[in-house]
């Protein structure tokens, strides 16, 4: 009951008791709304406590999903599909504004549920992206997508499938937005054997059918496709088919989007990392570096400075090892040949100011690897947002748009 508790603790008790008059809560104690926000709170945690099992998981699982839109990607997925902008933008707090469309426009909830899913993926293990034709119209007449779902339904050998089409945005950098159609989809998997309890507390088997998600962008402005799907294959197909059915192109066997480039370079002399006073960070870090002899790529340097070090990564460098990366990456006193040294791995650490709130600022830690290799797929929408910035304005990202990495 704590997460319960705390769900309705955050949330106005206007908003909570639309949600149990709607709901039909037939084993939920009388409360008295009328009373102050305080003097109806704890009663109605522990109404909820004494409902009946079936109707306590209700809210269980009801509350479960509203918070989880109501962090900040969550809101920004909420934003991008309301419909009742007017509203939805008047409503104070987060959870107040999510559990208002899952009451009022619970379709566009799910829709936002599904952008959430999206993004949380982008770049991650799941994703691919293809660059198509720009100015696309996606359709969205009943031929069309009967086409598009036909297809689903014979490559992945199931009866069940559901497509939902919708227009939507995204941040990008420096607050613009671009925008996108999405087009999620619903496909009903093999029957699974699985234990479970029946009515009766008795372990048995049951058949379930598993439903499986994907999610799939189209950004006119730039003719980029980005799919999220379990394997590479089911990545390729689904985008071929909406480019067929949807786009009435026909996607080519080269037009995966190109791998996203690192350049190490100037990490071979002291880097001053300059930041945009905006973004409130503290420090940025070199913590760690790997460097490799080009004339002996079977060994590897590692630098690594520790929390509270006195010397910098460069400094440390010098007076380990005697290696001079701020002065060309050799080695003091050798004599003949100088070795050439390129960096092959660097990590850093991006510190930020306390909040208004206090305490400590929040740390961002960035670990690429040459020449492909970057750890932003494992992050959060926004950090991903300010690393990607960040590395572009170093010259460490070197491409120029917003496409990002190719699996494998």
């Amino acid at each position: 009951m704590t997460a319960i508790a705390a769900f309705l603790r955050k949330t106005p008790v206007t908003r909570l008791q639309d949600y149990f008059t709607a709901g039909g809560f037939t084993s939920l104690s009388p409360i008295d709304w009328t009373k102050p926000e305080p003097d109806v709170v704890e009663p109605l945690i522990k109404a909820v406590d004494g409902m009946s099992d079936n109707e306590k998981q209700r809210v269980v699982l009801d509350a479960g999903r509203v918070a989880a839109l109501a962090d900040e990607p969550g809101q920004n997925a909420l934003q991008n599909v309301v419909v009742n902008r007017a509203v939805f933008d008047t409503l104070e707090g987060a959870n107040n504004r999510s559990l208002w469309v899952f009451l009022k426009e619970p379709d566009r909830f799910r829709l936002a549920e599904e952008v959430r899913y999206n993004d949380e993926r982008r770049r991650t293990r799941s994703w691919s992206g293809f660059g198509v034709d720009a100015d696309l119209e996606v359709k969205n007449d009943p031929i069309s997508v009967a086409a598009f779902t036909a297809a689903i339904r014979v490559r992945f050998e199931t009866p069940n499938v559901h497509v939902d089409i919708f227009d939507r945005h995204r941040v990008i950098l420096d607050g613009e937005e671009c925008e996108l159609v999405q087009v999620a989809v619903y496909r009903e998997g093999r029957p699974e054997d699985m234990l479970g309890f029946d009515s009766n507390s008795t372990l048995s088997r049951r058949i379930v059918k598993p439903v499986f998600e994907a999610a799939l962008t189209y950004e006119a402005a730039t003719g980029v496709i980005e799919v999220v799907a379990k394997t590479r294959e089911d990545r390729i197909d689904l985008t071929r088919f909406m480019a067929r059915d949807l786009l009435g192109i026909t996607l080519g066997e080269d037009q995966s989007l190109p791998l996203r480039e690192y350049d190490l370079s100037m990490l071979l002399r002291p880097f001053d990392f300059p930041t945009d006073p905006a973004d409130g960070i503290a420090s940025v870090t070199v913590k760690e570096l790997r460097l490799m002899e080009l004339g002996d790529a079977k060994e590897r340097i590692t630098l690594e400075s520790m929390s509270g070090a006195d010397r910098t990564i460069w400094q440390m460098a010098e007076h380990r090892i005697g290696l001079d990366i701020g002065g060309g990456a050799h080695l003091f006193g050798h004599a003949g040949d100088v070795p050439e040294w390129v960096i092959t791995r660097a990590r850093f650490t991006i510190k930020f100011h306390p909040g208004t709130s206090g305490g400590r600022g929040k740390s961002l830690a960035l670990t690429v690897t040459m020449p492909h290799g970057c750890n932003l797929k494992d992050m959060t929408p926004q950090e991903r947002l300010i690393g990607e910035k960040y590395l572009r304005l170093w010259g460490i990202l070197k491409d120029d748009n917003d496409d990002g990495d190719v699996l494998e």
